[in-house]
């Protein structure tokens, strides 16, 4: 309904300013403070004081008399408070609202818009376990195509794995060359950590062994990613054995979050096929192409990039970005839209990307990107681990164990007792502890570093994920005692609610909230940036304990406990909703 009541308010101030001959290009749309009871105002009357030679304040009444409101059926009223005008809404609105959100499981979906969008994230090395300091990719990749779902987009999410780089070459003659009894214990009995050690102790003898041993080291090396180059098969087995297996380790890890793919997309797909070599000959013919310092380069300087882009070395063999141009080619070939999420240390790499992308010919508006920022890490046990770093996997198990002692130490005896089981524990100390991780992640502006904290991580009192989530099981609590079963798939039959009843400013300011959602999964959708989702449900959560304070639900007659009931049906389904959007799941018991 907000999304209406938008477009209801821009079409009458634009009617408005078109009779007064003034500027309808920036109607200065925005919402209210928060002590306005109104859903949204304009400040149009700034940017008009010059033109019309009068102070802001009685440009907005000029503008206020000549609105006509008569054919908007959500606005009820505008009026001034010094510069700004102020549009509240009707009971219609309230009602419409209420009766969507109520009702709707599926509340803050956007429609179908017909367009096929495929979102490539994570896509780490497959060389051993994912490394915490990499977690802000899958995360936010994850929520940036979640978010592209609600909005009503057909999206399909990959990860494009490196399987034909320098680092699985030195992978897979490590994994030929060393044997079990030359490495450490795994950390962990799965393939990735198991793999890994023969990775570690490749680089290690290239690091550390005479220069001869090293030389034929090296030769061996090369002779795979030659082999890849040409198409070897027997090469590429030799390569899919070590990747295979370190990418099922890696999943498993991944799940957890949860992040999930619809596809793995080899880089040597790209070289087997033919498109790498059909990207470099097409380079070469470009007037923007030079070989200089032994390889083809790009110069890019037209783009107003300064670093030149090698597309080829002197013995042939193609760059990950060669491969990559083509990767993307097919991506373009295949889907609408190109979503890709990069640290910020690919910056110049996307920027190269682009350029390259655009002098081959191609439509790079179908391509955009997310660009983050690093997470850096707790002090203290997470901080180190035998000199290997922190895997993603010692991240979330510490979060859990924490989650559960916080979990734990709020239960008095009677309630773990009677109400919760020792299963119902691991569940909520896995939904509370694996989402605090990924909502303190996914909650911050993507470019803005941030370091993780426990404490406000897992503070069930502040804006986190803890709070967020016992407003959807307090939620599910209030209709459980009226009779909805959640757990069996109940909804409140809402039937028709009097939307005159919604007198307090605290169930008004629900509605107005509940409202919202649609139009932030819109705008997190447009702008790639989930946090603006978790801003909005500490809000919800918020607006929610304000009206839960003020306003009794099951104490509450008649029709009154009807609407209120509603009320807490439709933030319920808002809450999930949001939660769902940003991949954290909604516990219906805490």
């Amino acid at each position: 309904m907000f999304r209406q009541f938008r477009t209801q308010v821009e079409s009458a101030l634009t009617d408005a300013l078109s009779s007064l001959d003034a500027p309808t290009d920036d109607l200065g749309v925005e919402e209210p403070p928060e002590d306005v009871d109104a859903v949204l105002a304009s400040s149009v009357a700034f940017r008009l004081a010059g033109e019309f030679g009068a102070a802001p304040p009685q440009v907005a009444a000029q503008l206020v008399d000549e609105l006509d409101l008569d054919e908007h059926e959500y606005i009820d009223e505008a009026t001034t408070q010094g510069p700004y005008v102020n549009f509240t809404a009707t009971d219609a609105y309230l009602a419409d609202t209420l009766d969507a959100a109520a009702t709707d499981e599926e509340f803050g979906r956007l429609p179908d818009t017909g367009k096929s969008v495929v979102v490539e994230h994570t896509s780490a090395n497959p060389t051993g376990p994912v490394h915490v300091g990499r977690a802000r990719n899958p995360i936010l990749g994850d929520a940036v195509a979640r978010v592209l779902d609600y909005a009503g987009n057909d999206v399909e999410r990959h990860y494009y794995v490196n399987d034909a780089g320098r680092q699985v070459a030195v992978f897979t003659w490590a994994y030929e060359t060393f044997d079990e009894s030359e490495l450490p214990e795994p950390d962990r009995d799965r393939a990735d950590y198991d793999l890994v050690r023969y990775y570690r102790k490749g680089n290690q003898f290239l690091e550390e062994a005479d220069a001869a041993d090293v030389e034929e080291a090296e030769a061996e090396i090369e002779a795979i990613m030659q082999g890849l180059e040409e198409g070897n098969e027997e090469t590429y087995e030799r390569v899919e054995v070590v990747v295979d297996q370190v990418l099922g380790g890696m999943r498993q890890s991944l799940a957890r979050l949860p992040a999930v793919f619809d596809e793995f997309v080899k880089e040597s797909r790209f070289m087997r096929n033919g498109d790498a070599d059909d990207v470099v000959k097409r380079l070469k013919e470009s007037e923007h192409a030079v070989y200089e310092e032994d390889a083809w380069q790009l110069d890019l300087t037209d783009w107003d990039i300064e670093k030149k882009m090698v597309f080829l070395r002197s013995d042939g063999t193609t760059l990950y970005t060669t491969r990559d141009l083509a990767h993307h080619e097919w991506k373009f070939a295949n889907y609408d839209e190109a979503v890709t999420v990069l640290g910020e240390d690919h910056k110049l790499q996307a920027e190269q990307l682009n350029a390259a992308l655009e002098l081959l010919g191609n439509d790079t508006s179908q391509l955009r990107h997310a660009i983050y920022s690093y997470v850096n890490l707790p002090e203290g046990k997470m901080s180190t681990r035998a000199g290997t770093g922190v895997d993603l996997d010692d991240l979330l198990d510490e979060s859990v164990a924490r989650a559960r002692e916080e979990v734990e130490s709020r239960l008095d005896s009677r309630i773990r007792d009677d109400d919760l089981t020792e299963e119902d524990i691991e569940r909520i100390a896995r939904q509370v502890g694996i989402g605090a991780v990924r909502y303190d992640i996914v909650s911050k502006q993507p470019t803005k570093a941030i370091t993780f904290e426990w404490d406000r991580a897992l503070d069930f009192e502040a804006q986190s994920a803890p709070y967020v989530q016992y407003i959807h099981a307090r939620c599910c609590g209030i209709l459980a005692e009226a009779g909805v079963d959640i757990a069996e798939g109940g909804s409140l039959d809402v039937g028709t609610i009097d939307a005159d009843l919604l007198d307090t400013p605290e169930e008004r300011a629900l509605v107005r909230t509940l409202a919202r959602f649609p139009a932030v999964i819109e705008e997190a959708a447009d702008d790639l940036e989930p946090h603006v989702v978790a801003t909005y449900t500490r809000e919800l959560a918020e607006t929610f304990n304000a009206f839960y304070r003020e306003c009794p639900v099951l104490t509450a007659e008649g029709e009154h406990r009807a609407a209120r009931l509603a009320l807490v049906a439709g933030a319920r389904h808002a809450v999930a909703n949001a939660l769902d959007a940003l991949g954290v799941e909604a516990p219906t018991s805490m």
